[in-house]
């Protein structure tokens, strides 16, 4: 069944696990068995979003880069990959890494339907602007939004209102895409129209709010938006 977004004035997207594969880096390291690798990139980015909640509730913000190289250093040491080469190779490579293939498309047609098109994300505007600059999308977004502004990681309210605030558009009628369960919830109960992404067919969390579309991948957004 069609799910349609009449009131949507603009599609805001997370970034990391969203339009950019966040696996990416490890999986290019093919000097690491694979067994390890899925591990390293699994640990990686679990530690990753622990920190940036733990610093939330701490109160003690870091930026995106420090949050993610502490991961790193952790995941490194917990998979006995530990190494200064190999550390600042998979730093570097995180700076670009691949978009997912429909990424263009989607938001091109996105935009040709007359919505605005943002990124709201955890990452620092430098990390955004070299993964955007690397997928060649930069002139498919009208606003790439980082936490930073506000100094609080998602899925503090704090962050979901940014959006708002900056593109001068009601929650309702802003739709909002994640690959993250949690982060689609959190931004369902903060009121906007959501889309989850749900890549790897995961079940449906146990938090407030609720998506009001699922999809496996961006290109079904298109059709999502459609009158």
């Amino acid at each position: 069944m069609t799910v349609k977004f009449p009131q949507v004035r603009a599609m805001v997207f997370d970034a990391y696990g969203t339009l950019f594969d966040v696996g990416a880096a490890v999986v290019s390291c093919d000097d690491i068995a694979p067994p390890q690798r899925a591990v390293l990139a699994v640990l990686w980015r679990d530690k990753q979003l622990q920190y940036t909640w733990l610093r939330g509730l701490q109160k003690r913000h870091a930026d995106f880069g420090q949050v993610t190289a502490e991961a790193l250093d952790y995941a490194l040491e917990a998979t006995g990959l530990a190494s200064p080469e190999l550390r600042q190779r998979l730093l570097a490579l995180y700076q670009t890494l691949e978009a997912y293939p429909e990424v263009s498309a989607a938001l091109e047609a996105l935009r040709v339907r007359g919505l605005v098109t943002a990124i709201l994300s955890n990452g620092t505007p430098g990390m955004l602007r070299a993964a955007v600059e690397h997928a060649g999308i930069s002139h498919l977004l009208d606003h790439v939004l980082s936490v930073e502004e506000v100094g609080v990681f998602k899925p503090a309210p704090e962050v979901y209102q940014l959006a708002v605030d900056r593109l001068g558009i009601p929650a309702q009628e802003i739709g909002f895409v994640s690959a993250n369960g949690w982060d689609a919830y959190a931004a369902s109960a903060f009121g906007f129209q959501v889309v989850w992404c749900n890549r790897a067919g995961q079940p449906a969390e146990r938090l407030p709010g609720a998506p009001r579309a699922v999809v496996r991948g961006l290109g079904e957004l298109p059709t999502l938006m459609a009158e």
